[in-house]
Parts: C-alpha cells; sequence; structure tokens
C-alpha cells in the first residue's frame, strides 16, 4: 500500500491532529495574507475590488498547486521542519515587535516595480491585479513552506495546501471577524504560532537524538494530539471566560 496512506491508517488520530495543526497555521497565516490583500485593493473603485480579489483567489490556485509539485521534493529534507519552526517564530517576534499597526493601513503600491511598470501600460486596475499575483506567489511559498515543515506525508500536504486555500478565502474572513469583536485572540493566535514553531524547531533534537526520551515522546501519536488539544485551549478558555466573565474584555457592539 502506499506509504503515506498507509501511515494514516496506521495511525488516524495523529494524522487528525496533524490536519487541525495545519488548519491552525494556514488560517493564521491566511489572516494576515487576507489583511494585505484587502488594503491593496483599497484604493480601487468599490465595483472592481472583489473582482481584483477574485483574480488573486485563481492566482493562489494556481501557484500553490505549482508549489504542490516541488512539494513532494521538498519534504525528503529534514532540515525544513527546524527551519519551518524558525520562520513562525520570526513571525512571532516580528509582529510583537512591530507593535499596534496603527497607520499602515495602506500597502505603498508604488513602491513596488512590477506595479511601476505596469500602471502606464494595463492601467491602475490590471497592475493592481499584477502585484497580488506577485504576493499570491509569496504567500503560496510561504505557507507551503510552513505546510512541508511540519509533515513529511505527501497526502497531509496536499490536504495542507488546499485547506489553506479554503482559509485564505473563508476562514481568514471569519478570523478577522472574531479578532474585532475579541482583540485579545490576535495575542493568542501568535503564541498558538510561537508553540508551533518550537515544535518544529525542537525536530533538530529528535534528528540527532533519535532514541532520546523526549524524541520519542515528541514523535508520538499522544504528542500530536495533545498539541492539538493545547491548540484549541488556547483560543477556546480566554474566548470561554470572555464570553462569561468579560475577562479579558471583549470590544463592545456599536
Amino acid at each position: 500500500m502506499y506509504a503515506p496512506l498507509q501511515q494514516i491508517i496506521d495511525n488516524p488520530l495523529a494524522a487528525l491532529a496533524i490536519v487541525g495543526n495545519l488548519v491552525i497555521i494556514e488560517s493564521l497565516l491566511s489572516v494576515d495574507n487576507a489583511a494585505v490583500l484587502a488594503t491593496m485593493v483599497g484604493d480601487l473603485p468599490k465595483e472592481e475590488r472583489k473582482k481584483a480579489l477574485r483574480y488573486g483567489i485563481f492566482g493562489a490556485y494556481v501557484f500553490r498547486g505549482v508549489c504542490l509539485v516541488f512539494a513532494s521534493f521538498l519534504i525528503n529534507f529534514w532540515f525544513l521542519k527546524p527551519l519551518g519552526g524558525l520562520y513562525l517564530l520570526y513571525l512571532v517576534y516580528d509582529h510583537f515587535r512591530a507593535g499596534p499597526k496603527e497607520g499602515e493601513e495602506e500597502i505603498a503600491k508604488e513602491k513596488s516595480w512590477i506595479y511601476r511598470r505596469t500602471l502606464g501600460l494595463l492601467g491602475k486596475f490590471w497592475a493592481t491585479v499584477a502585484l497580488i499575483e506577485l504576493m499570491d506567489l509569496a504567500f503560496s511559498i510561504d505557507n507551503v513552506f510552513a505546510v512541508v515543515a511540519f509533515t513529511d506525508n505527501l497526502i497531509l500536504v496536499v490536504v495542507g495546501v488546499f485547506i489553506g486555500i479554503l482559509a485564505m478565502r473563508l476562514v481568514a474572513q471569519a478570523f478577522v471577524l472574531l479578532m474585532g469583536r475579541y482583540p485579545f485572540l490576535e495575542t493568542a493566535a501568535f503564541a498558538v504560532i510561537a508553540l508551533l514553531g518550537l515544535k518544529l524547531v525542537l525536530s533538530l533534537f529528535e534528528h540527532f537524538q533519535p532514541q532520546h526520551p523526549l524524541s520519542i515522546f515528541l514523535g508520538s501519536e499522544a504528542a500530536d494530539v495533545g498539541l492539538t488539544v493545547l491548540t484549541v485551549a488556547m483560543f477556546v478558555v480566554p474566548w470561554g471566560t470572555s464570553v462569561l466573565f468579560n475577562y479579558p474584555r471583549r470590544m463592545s457592539r456599536p
């Protein structure tokens, strides 16, 4: 039987836990991706914004499909896991280092070489679409890299990538609305990313000390399931206490 499929059959809970973690990673990364794309179309007429974003979603499908071809090659490199973990930890560091995002609502499209080159030839709408496609390529590489770093099972990689596409369109919007109502969930989101990044970095220890008790535990089904339960709890517990006791404080409805 096909080895990746056999792995899923032998350890269904572990596979489900990995998919759960991939959903979290892809959804959280897609929040920032969706926010960036939304700002890029902000200066277009209202009727053209959805059209530009529709082209952007199409580009996401194309580029992530291309990245899948390379995913089967990338999963052979063990060092992608710790590198992916460092990348996620960098995202967390960059978020908290940057502080509040006041005054950053607009992307300076004029600084982009592609935008400047296409603006005069194709006009503002198509120049924006070209820039969105470039961002789609960057996002596809980032997200596929994060997925490949988390698992070497090609079936789960494919599932994770296409979850990322759906997250870009659907889940990210729900996350944005939820974080608008409960701002503290953004901190919880990056705490989850830090936790997942740390797990990937520890794979470096697993590689060089495979017989160590810690390595055996980190590679176990219990560890995968426990990590998924913990990441979900990091969202659900503060959200629940906020709903019941207004702690942490939520935004009041207008």
